[in-house]
């Protein structure tokens, strides 16, 4: 922990927040962060309206021939839950956001009717079971592709087993797994870290911790310059 330091006002100065935790705690909701998910899940949803009828038709029918690895593609889904929980890094976070976006999926209109409103309460919670894992205090890319991985497993084994691929034997169903384990740690976790980094580097997430980490780099960068040039 780094040592307060003195004030020029004679008090001491409170230790320094850690850019990467979320301020006043991982319980400390504000509007901002609310409104934010909301916007975050609406475009996302709306994303996979179009995904579904477009890409996702074409990408599908290629998997034909081995249907299993038609799940490769699942990571595409679970993206909110992991980027709603890596900008905001408060519990719950990561279940608004993929919630309100499968709610605008179902909204618009998909294959999969209201299904996807259960699939999406499932992809949360495997990603809120990995954040909290670490207490919501650790935020790199290994845990945002832990939480793909257990994205895809609680979505998979407690729901798409029984009800999208219940014909599948066993062999089958631990292939289709295996594929959706691999997108969520490929497209979901280093996807969705690769997504919120973009976004913090445009400076969309100010007010956030992904942006405040930005900042905090930046000025270690300039000082480190500055310590250069006078040595």
């Amino acid at each position: 922990m780094t040592p307060a330091a003195s004030n020029p006002s004679g008090g001491r100065a409170s230790v320094a927040h850690d850019p990467s935790l979320a301020r006043g705690g991982p319980g400390a909701w504000r509007a901002v962060d609310l409104i934010t998910l909301a916007i975050v899940g609406v475009a996302l949803g709306v994303a996979f309206w179009g995904w579904d009828n477009s890409l996702y038709q074409v990408l599908n029918v290629a998997s034909k021939a081995f249907p299993p690895s038609g799940e490769l593609l699942l990571g595409v889904w679970l993206l909110p839950a992991v980027v709603g929980a890596l900008i905001v890094r408060r519990p719950g976070a990561a279940l608004l956001t993929e919630l309100v976006a499968a709610a605008v999926e179902n909204l618009l209109g998909n294959q999969w009717g209201t299904g996807v409103l259960i699939s999406g309460l499932l992809q949360a919670a495997g990603v809120e079971l990995a954040v909290a894992l670490f207490a919501w205090r650790r935020w790199k890319p290994s845990v945002a592709m832990l939480g793909g991985a257990l994205s895809a497993v609680f979505a998979i084994v407690l729901y798409e087993w029984w009800t999208y691929v219940a014909e599948y034997g066993w062999d089958w169903k631990v292939v289709y797994l295996a594929c959706g384990v691999i997108s969520g740690i490929v497209i979901t976790g280093l996807g969705g870290w690769a997504l919120v980094q973009a976004l913090a580097r445009a400076g969309a997430l100010s007010a956030f911790p992904p942006g405040h980490e930005l900042l905090a780099a930046r000025a270690l960068d300039r000082a480190r310059g500055r310590d250069r040039d006078c040595a």
